[in-house]
């Protein structure tokens, strides 16, 4: 076994295979996953295992960019955005409020994986934006550092709070 890893074996291998702008979309128990995505399955029961669960492992396991919602998370389920934003803070992630439909009809086909939870936590679907530690890249003193490493290297700097 492998201490403090992920120990399910295609979940490992594709976050693995995951690079700079890949999308990894995490769902509740039923959100309407395309036929022909590369799904992961770690719903056994309903409300477990919880959404939130798996985005917490997640944040310890990849670099975000983005976290996409609908911006509803906000307005309709306050306790569910304080825990998104508690997940994500000092991680330099940015947070995009998007709509079900566009999560549902766009982003979900263009997600590398598609990981399906047990939750039935209310507009609990996330988009995740893979990235690339911002402090490894343009470390010698001769190259530019691009604007959007700078940026967020000063978010994580000043572990900022994600919000909408």
């Amino acid at each position: 076994m492998r201490p403090s890893r992920i120990l399910h074996p295609k979940l490992s291998k594709t976050l693995a295979e995951c690079g700079h702008t890949d999308i990894i979309l995490v769902t509740d128990a039923g959100f309407p996953i395309p036929k022909d995505a590369n799904r992961i399955d770690l719903g056994y029961y309903a409300g477990q295992v919880d959404v939130l669960d798996i985005l917490k492992m997640l944040r310890k396991e990849i670099f975000v960019d983005e976290v996409a919602f609908a911006g509803e998370v906000k307005t309709h389920h306050p306790q569910l955005y304080k825990s998104i934003q508690d997940i994500y803070t000092g991680s330099g992630a940015i947070f995009k409020g998007t709509t079900h439909e566009e999560l549902v009809e766009n982003i979900a086909p263009k997600a590398k994986v598609v990981i399906r939870s047990g939750s039935l936590n209310a507009w609990a679907n996330f988009a995740l934006v893979a990235s690339t530690d911002p402090f490894a890249w343009f470390t010698e003193e001769d190259i530019k550092i691009l604007p959007a490493y700078v940026e967020r290297r000063r978010r994580i700097k000043e572990n900022e709070v994600p919000n909408l």
